[in-house]
């Protein structure tokens, strides 16, 4: 990560007050930090002043200030001596739907000290954003889904800081990043309106808050940074995501997506950014099938039939015996059986390639993937006929995301020398069963850049400049939000996509090239 200055740990010498210069104490340090950070204007909060004359004296006029840019101005929050060995901490907060990561910032160095994570504790009221707003119209519910998420936060902080040697009380900043209605329920504000004509969040560009007004137990003159969102379908969690990726400052245009209960794109570059959602998620999260669940131990990430033998070959991020398949490891495992003929250009199951494979169970064909003896739960690990259509259908939703929004401003998907891939989806993905089962564009595997989790990357970033915080401010202004609801075109491409990889053919040359090796192996 490139290291950008001003910081926000600032150290400033000052002159003595005399009979021939008799400014205010509060003055003499604000006017020393104006000189140094090139600002107009600091704010002391109040207690600060209470313990300024006395600070200042004790400490010979040689302070260490924390401040935090507050968009025009400057808010200083924390003063120590410069030898003091206290920590000064910040605190990047992704708030994930179904995860929650933490990253414990050094503010001095901008070096991450610590990083943990814990399930969103509001999965307990609803797995999706749209049944918690639900739940939140019901008495006491936005209260409880608040709390859900603040008490959890800080036990998890108590936690990280005990493993970073540290206390919560040394944590001066928050930076959070996440989607419009995780960051509502994380201020107390009513969703209500985000899913309802004409889809208006409370806010888009929250505040400074102080952590005590939002119940997070740090230092309590902290400061907590929300980043901004476009609307609501596009969050914070998705600027941050950005600001990470860096493709807001190159001339070349690119591409970030990002998958969770929805699949978020952004196309642009430093002249220009727009951005749309679609649902098409939860089927490459690994949700549409029985054996489908979210990245975790046993389950299984990688597939592959040996071309030899057709042997299935399959890897679980624990290394364990399989319990599940997550998005990726069914992204595998469908671009393999249709590279195999076990299913056709439709997604259908093919009897005389499946063998022994195939059963059926209520009238309905089904494909053991991993057999009992074979799996952790003691039961075949299976996915049905209804299953692969589910997944034809998301695969097919994104890939017209893709191109409805590239066609919008007039490009070719195939233009795109960087594909930036975000969150848990793009850790694991490989981008050629991607572009096998025509998810996303045939491009060269080099140009797919996996970011990991952008959301917690960014807002890390956040606490380590001014410069930063500042592009955050300027990206949430440049990007455009392409609604597709009211695009006459994304239909017709749905339909076309609903083919694997595409009824057009001539858009996946790869794909053809690896059918032709399959058969030769």
């Amino acid at each position: 990560m490139e290291r950008k200055e001003p910081a926000w740990v600032k150290t400033v010498s000052l002159s003595p007050p005399s009979l021939k210069d008799n400014t205010a104490d509060a003055d003499r340090l604000t006017d020393a930090l104006k000189s140094q950070l090139n600002a107009e204007r600091i704010i002391l909060d109040l207690d600060l002043l209470r313990s300024l004359p006395d600070l200042v004296r004790k400490w010979n006029y040689q302070v260490r200030c924390v401040l935090l840019k507050n968009r025009k101005h400057w808010e200083l929050i924390h003063l120590t001596h410069p030898r003091d060995p206290a920590k000064l901490l910040g605190l990047a907060v992704d708030l994930g739907t179904s995860r929650i990561v933490l990253h414990l910032v050094d503010l001095t160095t901008g070096n991450t000290l610590a990083e943990s994570s814990f399930n969103n504790p509001q999965l307990s009221i609803g797995p999706d954003i749209l049944e918690r707003i639900h739940y939140a119209d019901q008495e006491n519910g936005l209260t409880r889904l608040n709390q859900l998420i603040i008490e959890s936060l800080n036990q998890e902080i108590e936690k990280i800081c005990d493993s970073g040697n540290c206390h919560a009380s040394d944590i001066l900043l928050i930076a959070a990043a996440g989607n419009t209605t995780m960051t509502h329920l994380f201020m107390g504000l009513k969703p209500y309106w985000i899913i309802r004509e004409p889809y208006i969040p409370v806010v888009n560009r929250p505040d400074l808050l102080k952590a005590t007004k939002l119940g997070i137990e740090v230092h309590p003159l902290a400061r907590t940074f929300i980043f901004p969102n476009v609307g609501s379908y596009f969050g914070g969690d998705l600027i941050a995501g950005i600001l990470f990726s860096g493709m807001h400052k190159t001339t070349q245009t690119a591409m970030l997506v990002d998958v969770g209960t929805n699949a978020e794109v952004v196309l642009g570059n430093a002249n220009w950014l727009i951005a749309c959602a679609g649902a098409a998620g939860p089927a490459l999260e690994g949700g549409v099938t029985q054996m489908g669940m979210m990245a975790g131990p046993g389950v299984i990430d990688r597939f592959a039939i040996a071309p030899d033998t057709s042997n299935f070959e399959f890897h679980t991020i624990s290394g364990t015996k399989p319990i599940g398949i997550c998005g990726s490891g069914l992204i595998d495992l469908a671009a393999q059986l249709f590279l195999a003929g076990m299913i056709d250009s439709r997604g259908k199951l093919v009897p005389a390639m499946c063998g022994s494979r195939i059963k059926e169970k209520t009238g309905l064909p089904y494909f053991v993937v991993v057999p009992a003896k074979d799996s952790a739960t003691g039961t075949d690990l299976t996915i049905s006929q209804a299953d692969l259509d589910s997944l034809v259908r998301s695969k097919a939703a994104m890939y017209t995301i893709l191109e409805t929004i590239t066609t919008s401003v007039g490009i070719s998907m195939h233009d795109l020398k960087n594909f930036y891939v975000a969150g848990t989806f793009g850790s694991f993905i490989r981008p050629e069963s991607a572009i096998t089962i025509g998810m996303l564009p045939d491009l060269p595997v080099a140009s797919y850049k996996g970011l990991g989790n952008s959301s917690i990357g960014g807002a890390t970033m956040v606490l380590t400049s001014a410069e930063y915080l500042k592009e955050v401010d300027n990206i949430r202004d440049q990007v455009t939000y392409f609604e597709l609801n009211v695009n006459q075109e994304f239909m017709n491409r749905f339909s076309a996509a609903k083919f694997l990889p595409h009824t057009n053919a001539t858009l996946f040359p790869s794909v053809h090239v690896w059918q032709n090796r399959n058969r030769r192996d």
